[in-house]
């Protein structure tokens, strides 16, 4: 039971620090799952937005299908996610507090041809704790080469 991974916001795990993620569903036209096949998606600047007890997404661009024969969407529309009642108010009551956003990390395909997005709860890091994380990255990377030679 695997997935086709579509796009990964590498990104998001640069500037956040990733609390839980939440599988769900999105609301697509045609010419725009088709695009997503071809891997045509870009999750960079996105995030949801919960409005009226609803989530939302907002800035996620997926590129216009070329073989399309009506109109084109905008790229950049904002996108209903399908989620239950519960897992809303749950979320909810995170994004109020301080700090917490919903940030897309991954597009994808399950085995049954539907599109899911991996929304994370995500709290936004310091410049300080960017450079330690990249310190630390480096430091790994280091240890691991030496492994290596021996």
């Amino acid at each position: 039971m695997s997935k086709k991974i579509v796009a990964t916001n590498k990104k998001a795990f640069h500037d956040y620090s990733i609390e839980s993620t939440i599988e769900a569903g999105v609301v697509l036209t045609g010419p725009e799952v088709k695009s997503l096949r071809a891997g045509r998606a870009n999750l960079r600047d996105g995030y949801a937005a919960i409005e009226k007890e609803e989530v939302w997404l907002h800035n996620v661009h997926i590129s216009p299908y070329s073989h399309a024969t009506n109109i084109q969407e905008d790229p950049l529309r904002t996108r209903k996610l399908l989620l239950h009642g519960r897992e809303i108010k749950k979320l909810t009551g995170k994004v109020k507090e301080k700090g917490f956003a919903l940030i897309p990390t991954k597009i994808y395909f399950i085995p049954n041809g539907k599109v899911k997005i991996e929304l994370a709860l995500a709290r936004g890091k310091k410049l300080y704790d960017k450079r330690a994380a990249l310190k630390k990255k480096q430091s790994d990377r280091e240890l691991e080469r030496e492994y290596r030679k021996r």
